[in-house]
C-alpha cells in the first residue's frame, strides 16, 4: 500500500480548511442530496463529500457509509487531493498502490474508486467528492464531467 503523499502547499490548504470551520460538524441537507445525487447517477453503493484534515478524511457528507472518518494514511481522497483532475482507480485489486490497503481487503472492500478533488479559489484541494464500488467499473470523460461539476457545485456550497 502506498501512502498519499503531502501536497506542495499543504500549510495553506489546511489552513484554509480549518478557517471553514466545516470539520466536525453536523449534516447539511444540500450536500446531502448532492452525495445522494452523484450516488445515484453513477449507480454506485457509496458516494461521499470527505474532508482531508492533517491526519484523517472526515466525512461532510456520506451515502451507504456508517464510518464518519478514516485516517489519512489509508485514504483513496489523499491521493486524489494532489492533483486538480478527477482521480480514478478502476480496479483497485490491480492497482500497486491499493491492492494491499485495508479499505480494499476489508470492509468496505472497496474495488472502484473516482475522486473529484474539492478545490477552493487560492488553489487549495480540501477534500473530494467522491464515488466508491464494490465492483471494477469503467469512467470514462462523460462521467468525469459530470462528477467534476458536481464537485464545483460542493464548493460554491462551502463558499
Amino acid at each position: 500500500m502506498k501512502k498519499p503523499e503531502k501536497p506542495a502547499n499543504e500549510p495553506l490548504r489546511i489552513q484554509t480548511l480549518n478557517q471553514l470551520g466545516l470539520l466536525d460538524t453536523e449534516p447539511d441537507p444540500k450536500l446531502d442530496r448532492l452525495t445522494e445525487f452523484v450516488a445515484h447517477v453513477f449507480c454506485v453503493p457509496v458516494a461521499l463529500i470527505s474532508l482531508v484534515d492533517s491526519e484523517r478524511q472526515w466525512f461532510k457528507s456520506k451515502v451507504g457509509l456508517d464510518a464518519c472518518e478514516t485516517s489519512r494514511d489509508i485514504s483513496f481522497c489523499g491521493h486524489a487531493i494532489l492533483d486538480p483532475g478527477v482521480f480514478v482507480v478502476a480496479n483497485t485489486l490491480k492497482d500497486g498502490r491499493f491492492k494491499d490497503n485495508p479499505l480494499v481487503t476489508g470492509p468496505p472492500y472497496i474495488r472502484f474508486y473516482a475522486g473529484a478533488p474539492l478545490i477552493l479559489e487560492n488553489g487549495s484541494a480540501i477534500g473530494t467528492l467522491c464515488l466508491i464500488d464494490i465492483e471494477p467499473r469503467t469512467f470514462d470523460e462523460d462521467d468525469i464531467k459530470v462528477l467534476r461539476e458536481v464537485a464545483d457545485k460542493v464548493v460554491n456550497e462551502f463558499c
